[in-house]
């Protein structure tokens, strides 16, 4: 059973206490393709964000609550690294937040089906390369880049009537009027022992990555990494996959 503790402004509280740990915490759940979508009403003005820090597990939540509600799904961290690619591919210092901009504002930028696509060349596996994860956090502190790609983000819902929509400041900078707000959280050791097993990197060497990117995500001038008002804080450390996506379902259904 989840404790809720009262919150001002918000129609739901934030969890505060989680059930046991499963032995899956990271793993896929049942595939949502079979299943019918729980959304009872026009999906057009359901917003749903869902932001936290690296290794919480937000994308893979994101891509299968949205496939469960019968939402389009939109990760706009994929939209950074395109940007941080677009920069590299032409050699521009990912520190030079003037020179990144002006890759930005010649380049296109497009995601559909889970794919990523810059200038029409679909890139979502180049866009996970060492060098490009190496300088993203440079390229989405610069405020001209993130403002640049907060815009193609909203025209993208506006686009698609709304959706899950996945980040680091979607609930208080790109949409913070959506219909429902959560931010994902974890503790260091275990956001780093996922994300160790995911990448297959050593444990103390991500660990130390997590915490130079959070750092940079958390003290960066522009739109930083914080819980946005009314959002409902959701601890993963001790939830499987699965008690994960069902807290957001029944968030969801409850504003269908």
């Amino acid at each position: 059973m989840f404790v809720r503790r009262e919150s001002p402004g918000s129609d739901f509280a934030p969890i505060v206490r989680v059930p046991p740990k499963s032995d899956n915490p990271s793993g896929a759940g049942d595939s949502p393709a079979s299943e019918a979508p729980l959304c009872s009403r026009t999906v057009s003005d359901m917003i749903v964000t869902v932001d936290g820090p690296g290794g919480t597990g937000k994308s893979t939540v994101s891509r299968v609550v949205a496939a469960k509600s019968g939402l389009p799904h939109l990760d706009t961290g994929a939209y950074y690294r395109a940007a941080t690619l677009a920069a590299l591919e032409a050699e521009v210092d990912p520190s030079d937040g003037h020179a990144v901009r002006d890759v930005v504002s010649r380049s296109t930028f497009a995601q559909e089906g889970g794919r990523m696509y810059l200038d029409g060349r679909e890139v979502s596996v180049g866009i996970r390369s060492d060098r490009v994860t190496a300088a993203v956090s440079a390229v989405s502190a610069h405020p001209e880049v993130r403002e640049a790609l907060v815009q193609l983000q909203r025209a993208w819902v506006d686009e698609h009537g709304g959706g899950v929509v996945e980040g680091r400041d979607i609930g208080s900078v790109v949409f913070p009027d959506a219909t429902i707000k959560v931010f994902l959280d974890a503790s260091p050791e275990e956001r780093a022992r996922r994300r160790s097993m995911e990448t297959g990197e050593p444990l103390d060497e991500v660990l130390a990555d997590l915490g130079r990117r959070d750092h940079i995500d958390s003290t960066r001038a522009a739109s930083p990494l914080t819980i946005p008002d009314g959002a409902v804080m959701i601890d993963t450390s001790e939830l499987s996959f699965e008690e994960v996506v069902e807290s957001l379902l029944a968030l969801i259904r409850a504003k269908s």
